[in-house]
């Protein structure tokens, strides 16, 4: 594994534990996987556009994060439509 591999997904398992202090847990979410998904996307956009290498990744690893959630969600059995 690289540095650099180790060091993002690094960062997204803390942005996941991060997630589920401030939100609770995934499975109790009351906002939409993908409607979260698309927002934070959207700031990826935003940030490509307007702000810093480090804005960016912040961003990136965030929507790494919540794709992670949803994953997690699929192995649950809770598919995350809707």
């Amino acid at each position: 594994m690289t540095v650099q591999l180790h060091s993002a997904l690094t960062s997204v398992l803390e942005e996941r534990y991060r997630q589920d202090a401030k939100w609770g847990p995934s499975e109790s979410r009351p906002v939409p996987s993908l409607a979260v998904l698309t927002e934070e996307v959207g700031e990826v956009a935003k940030a490509m556009m307007e702000e810093s290498d480090e804005a960016l990744r912040n961003e990136l690893v965030q929507v790494a994060a919540v794709a992670v959630a949803m994953v997690e969600g699929i192995d649950r059995g809770d598919v995350p439509r809707g």
